[in-house]
């Protein structure tokens, strides 16, 4: 099975909250980071450094959107603090979703969400690609 995650998460997060947040939501399908091919994210995260050594260090492609294009995806779980924040009501979802260029059928993890010791937090959502 080809995944794709979308990933949202706080500035400045470390890559061990990141990769945490990562095999905890794919443990939760049964999967592992070998089945991952790709990784979302909004744009506003382009220069987020854990978010760039999380995708080169898994070799995984990263994909970035803008808050528009995230904002017209349909979600199960729409987000007004992310809304406030971001400009859309959702990131990671809606990020897995773009990249996988698939719907919510497809969505196999909503939103995991996880607080790492670092105290930052992490959100994953995982879409089966095509």
């Amino acid at each position: 099975m080809k995944l794709v995650l979308g990933m949202g998460c706080d500035r400045n997060v470390s890559l061990e909250t990141l990769t945490t947040a990562v095999e905890q939501a794919l443990a939760e399908i049964g999967q592992t980071e070998e089945s991952v091919v790709a990784l979302a994210s909004i744009d506003k995260k382009n220069d987020e450094t854990a978010l760039l050594a999380l995708a080169e260090q898994q070799g995984w492609s990263l994909h970035f959107f803008s808050a528009e294009q995230l904002a017209q995806v349909d979600v199960p779980s729409p987000s007004a603090v992310v809304l406030k924040y971001m400009g859309t009501p959702s990131v990671a979802e809606a990020a897995a979703m773009l990249a996988a260029k698939a719907s919510m059928k497809d969505l196999l993890v909503e939103k995991y969400k996880y607080l790492g010791a670092d105290g930052k937090n992490a959100t994953v959502s995982i879409v089966r690609g095509k």
